[in-house]
């Protein structure tokens, strides 16, 4: 430990910018603090990610179900109490195992609110002061709240995964990952939901003709989607909640998602007191994730750059940061394809270069019909087309797949787009058949 200093090494937050690097750092002899005033794990395991895609599981299973009437009999419905009190049961644990995987490294776990007294102390709810040689800022994202009259009617990520019971109406606003994810889980249960987009697009991220056939499924599922709806205000009526849009027009629903999208969780951080440039799309980094000020760092989703906000970066950040602090490296961070899903059903799944960046510098792209290749055909998937993208030379620079299985094809995809493999070598790549994996190779 440095004598100077509590920690070597002091992290804000405990989510996955944290606990993936944080962890082997302190197995390496560095004294390292975690301040965190929530649950250990941050938002992915407590109340994103892990949360998410289990209440998602028997969405999946029902449509293919679905597709499979004929062969398959009886018809399955959701029971959504029983769904949210098994999600409950998968990350209930997850705390105390992130817990005990810090602690059992080294490291100390602080709880509390952190706010910075210099740049080597923070003073931890408002009396305990702990120091440090280098702090790293991972605090990750939060919701971001509408600035309209009745903003507090609304509900956020969060609450929807604790819903016990299912509203029968639900009004989403906001049309990106959350808002797209929720309105395909809550419609497959049951419920009639309204999506209100502040334009025209949904999910602006992803290759739109593919984005169309998402929604347009939905559509015929029963999901109304109200674009440039222009919300202005939310009231409470006495059997629900009212929605003011548009040039004054109304609409009552049951519940109200606020799913307009994730802020940097910077608030009475105190980065002013202490010089950090930060603005509202977070906390500025150089290529090594030092902010200006030379000993404070910062990771994952709060860090301001172009990269996804997704999981896996933030754990590479993680691990780049143990190397760094450790000195197993003096290099500048170097990204891998980091690649991109929305869980919707189908799903829509990308990575490396994208199509309309292709068309633009005229890369090669081929369009593959995957709903008349004969794999996506044993589970009947009526959705499912990929485009791949190579470069003048033959290699695989760029993937994007709609189809129930598009997250497992392009995560097959990824060592030819990162390490740059041309259709030799690709060729020499024998996949496990029958697979996703096989089906996908076969294909770049």
């Amino acid at each position: 430990m440095s004598k100077k200093f509590d920690y070597d090494v002091l992290y804000i937050g405990a989510g996955h910018a944290t606990f993936d690097g944080g962890a082997p750092l302190a197995e390496t002899g560095v004294s390292v603090g975690v301040i965190e005033s929530g649950l250990v794990g941050g938002t992915c395991p407590n109340r994103g990610c892990n949360a998410k895609i289990t209440i998602d599981e028997p969405v999946k299973m029902t449509r293919e179900a679905q597709r499979m009437n004929g062969i398959l009999k009886g018809d399955l419905k959701i029971d959504w109490t029983k769904n949210i009190e098994h999600k409950q049961e998968i990350i209930d644990v997850l705390p105390q195992g992130l817990t005990d995987r810090l602690e059992n490294a080294g490291a100390t776990i602080i709880h509390g609110h952190a706010q910075f007294k210099d740049n080597h102390t923070v003073i931890v709810d408002g009396k305990t002061e702990v120091t440090a040689e280098k702090i790293v800022i991972a605090t990750g994202l939060r919701p971001h709240r509408l600035d309209i009259p009745g903003t507090e009617l609304a509900h956020d990520s969060e609450d929807f995964l604790n819903l016990k019971t299912l509203p029968e109406k639900i009004t989403i606003v906001g049309s990106g990952y959350i808002g797209m994810e929720f309105a395909t889980i809550a419609n497959e249960a049951g419920a009639d939901i309204t999506v209100m987009l502040h334009s025209d697009k949904v999910l602006r991220k992803f290759y739109q003709p593919y984005v169309e056939k998402v929604v347009n499924d939905l559509k015929e599922r029963g999901v109304k989607f109200i674009e440039n709806s222009n919300v202005q205000a939310f009231t409470k009526t006495d059997s629900g909640y009212q929605i003011t849009y548009g040039d004054n027009q109304t609409l009552d629903t049951d519940w109200i998602l606020d799913a307009t999208g994730r802020i940097p969780n910077l608030d009475e951080l105190g980065l002013d007191k202490v010089g950090v440039k930060f603005d509202k799309t977070g906390v500025f980094v150089n290529d090594h994730l030092q902010t200006n000020v030379d000993n404070i760092y910062a990771a994952g989703d709060v860090v301001s750059n172009d990269l996804p906000k997704v999981t896996p970066a933030a754990y590479f950040e993680s691990k780049y940061l143990m190397k760094l602090f450790s000195g197993q490296t003096t290099d500048a961070i170097k990204y891998p394809v980091i690649p991109s899903v929305v869980f919707t059903s189908p799903r829509i799944a990308q990575a490396g270069i994208s199509v309309d960046e292709a068309e633009k510098k005229g890369y090669e792209i081929s369009t593959n019909d995957l709903a008349n290749y004969w794999y996506y055909q044993v589970d009947k998937e009526p959705i499912a087309e990929s485009k791949q993208i190579h470069d003048k030379d033959g290699h695989l620079i760029g993937v994007t797949e709609v189809s129930d299985q598009a997250q497992d094809a392009v995560n097959a995809l990824l060592p030819a787009i990162e390490f740059k493999f041309d259709r030799k070598q690709i060729s020499r790549l024998i996949g496990i058949f029958p697979t996703i994996g096989y089906a996908a190779w076969h294909r770049a």
